[in-house]
């Protein structure tokens, strides 16, 4: 009896100890995005496809509204080793892996579908070995597609000239910076969330953002015209630590991969498939869409390429894009 109670004892200690020796992993997700953009619809596709397959041993939390603090804050903790992720695009990289910045150089491909090519090609996957190596970051895919940025002002704009001496936000990363003043405004690097306060006080005269974003932050309600300039086709990627990465079990860094991979595709044609309802829906609100000739921008920020030193790097992309 004494033997039975004994055993009793031991097996209900080990199940007792058993979820607390089963190892768990969490995954923080950031975003500037609202839970409205087919972005964070993604994010979401995204982590309920990872917590499948992993019997929920790796969780995944997902932070709109930059909760987590802006994209370099993020970035800075993922360097860290930290257990983060953020949604990012190549210009705030190219601080680490230069090769990256010109993912958001001006007019560098026409849609979603070269940029596909591009982000995943060896060319790429290289780009991505020199950031793990210089920064400890790792790219989980970069085939987040959230449209092609427009021009919000409250002045109608046809050419650069147009844009002499408004202050316009915009990212603070090199390509950005260079492709606004290139296209005849001031940039004035600013978090996103401060966008429409800006705007509504007269900080800033006009921004630039994709449809997307614009809807969702409600900027129509501060700006009279978006321009349909599409200077850069904005792709992003689903970035995290390369430690806390490396650390997962080999299956589960496939799941991961693989998922970010399918969840990048599912965002990007919601988003394709929405840019018209919100063109509508602003237009409906009060905006004035203007579509214009872009021969004037595209040739005016063609000195971006010289200026930050992009041109053979364009040269390979061309190359991978079969032109």
């Amino acid at each position: 009896m004494r033997s039975v109670l004994l055993g009793s004892l031991a097996a209900a200690a080990l199940l007792a100890a058993g979820p607390a020796l089963a190892q768990t992993y969490q995954l923080n997700v950031n975003t500037a995005l609202t839970t409205g953009d087919p972005i964070y619809q993604g994010l979401e596709r995204f982590k309920a496809a990872v917590e499948e397959r992993t019997d929920g041993d790796l969780e995944v939390r997902l932070f709109p509204g930059s909760q987590l603090g802006t994209d370099e804050d993020v970035l800075e903790q993922a360097r860290a080793g930290a257990n983060v992720a953020v949604v990012v695009d190549g210009g705030r990289l190219a601080e680490f892996a230069p090769e990256l910045a010109i993912l958001g150089a001006p007019y560098i491909a026409n849609d979603f579908d070269e940029l596909r090519v591009l982000v995943t090609s060896d060319l790429f996957d290289t780009w991505a070995g020199h950031l793990r190596t210089a920064s400890g970051h790792e790219i989980l895919s970069f085939n987040w597609y959230q449209g092609q940025r427009n021009l919000l002002t409250n002045v109608a704009v046809r050419a650069p000239a147009d844009l002499d001496g408004i202050r316009m936000r915009t990212p603070g990363a090199p390509v950005w910076l260079e492709t606004i003043r290139a296209m005849g405004a001031t940039p004035t690097p600013m978090g996103w969330t401060e966008v429409y306060t800006a705007l509504q006080q007269g900080v800033i005269d006009a921004a630039e953002a994709q449809d997307p974003a614009t809807y969702g932050s409600r900027l129509y309600e501060v700006v009279d015209h978006i321009t349909l300039t599409g200077h850069i086709q904005l792709i992003t990627g689903l970035v995290t630590s390369a430690d806390w990465f490396a650390a997962l079990p080999e299956d589960y860094q496939a799941i991961v991969k693989e998922e970010a991979l399918a969840a990048g595709d599912f965002a990007s044609q919601l988003t394709i498939d929405s840019l018209g309802e919100y063109q509508r829906l602003m237009g409906e609100a009060g905006v004035t869409i203007d579509a214009i000739d872009v021969t004037p921008f595209v040739e005016a920020t063609a000195t971006v390429y010289e200026i930050l030193g992009l041109n053979d790097l364009r040269a390979q992309v061309n190359e991978v894009l079969g032109r």
